[in-house]
């Protein structure tokens, strides 16, 4: 899922797409939306521009086959590090998780 939000023209998601290789899933999220936390060693790789703190690094809105947009996903960096990916929900309608989401 990282491979499709971050933009590989984007030169911060650049930086980011770097670290997906290191990153170990660190949690998940328990209701089964495919929200996941990261681990990764921040020594072995270079921070992306993005600031010392928490932002959104990228942010991406979900389609269902009908055109309806149930979600998002949305990228969290942390100082320069992949921190997590969250998926939300904007109904109780609709189920989104990430499965869904990829077809």
């Amino acid at each position: 899922m990282l491979g499709l939000v971050l933009n590989p023209d984007e030169p911060i998601h650049v930086a980011l797409r770097r670290q997906v290789p290191q990153l170990r899933v660190q949690s998940r999220c328990k209701c089964g939306c495919g929200t996941a936390y990261f681990d990764l060693d921040a020594d072995a790789l270079e921070p992306a521009p993005t600031g010392p703190g928490t932002v959104v690094a990228a942010d991406v809105q979900l389609f269902t086959e009908t055109g309806e947009c149930p979600g998002e996903v949305l990228v969290f960096a942390q100082g320069g590090y992949l921190s997590w990916l969250e998926v939300c929900s904007w109904s109780d309608d609709v189920e989104v998780n990430l499965s869904a989401e990829r077809r």
